[in-house]
């Protein structure tokens, strides 16, 4: 039995941290079942380097990182999405392509660690906890039981899922 593959794409303002570690993530926790891409509103052209040194760390392969426009997503040839989650509140404010197939959405607002002040170890624990909240949500999203949740409760889940999730100690 061939099992759809599910598009999703993040967005994010400037493409540049939050949606890049949730398309990591997506990618990895997906097992296949999923497929996921990032863009940007107004993408910054370059992949922060603190994003790249985190998912390195975790052993993941950054070569897929690139910063691009959410409008490479909404022209005729690109892959039809079948999600599209904000994860910035600037991202979820703003109007967005209309894309093709209506996609469900839903917004996972997360804290911009590119915006984090302090020494780069403060800022790289800015980039490890909006790593830890897409993970964690990105999870239960990716363990969702797809082929058997109508549309109406899977849309009620998806909301759920970006709501405030327990902080850490």
């Amino acid at each position: 039995m061939n099992q759809k593959i599910y598009n999703v794409l993040f967005l994010c303002t400037g493409n540049s941290a939050r949606s890049i570690l949730a398309e990591a993530i997506l990618n990895k926790v997906g097992d296949g079942r999923f497929r996921a891409f990032s863009a940007g509103s107004h993408p910054k052209g370059t992949v922060h380097p603190f994003s790249l040194r985190l998912l390195e760390s975790l052993g993941y392969d950054t070569a897929f990182a690139r910063s691009k426009a959410w409008d490479e997503f909404a022209v005729p040839g690109a892959p039809e999405m079948d999600f599209v989650f904000t994860v910035c509140d600037d991202a979820a404010g703003e109007s967005c392509p209309v894309w093709p197939g209506q996609p469900m959405t839903a917004h996972w607002g997360v804290p911009d660690p590119a915006a984090a002040e302090g020494t780069d170890a403060e800022r790289h624990l800015a980039f490890a906890e909006a790593y830890r909240m897409l993970n964690n949500r990105i999870s239960v999203f990716a363990s969702l039981p797809m082929q058997t949740i109508d549309k109406l409760g899977l849309k009620r889940r998806l909301d759920e899922i970006g709501q405030d999730l327990p902080k850490a100690g």
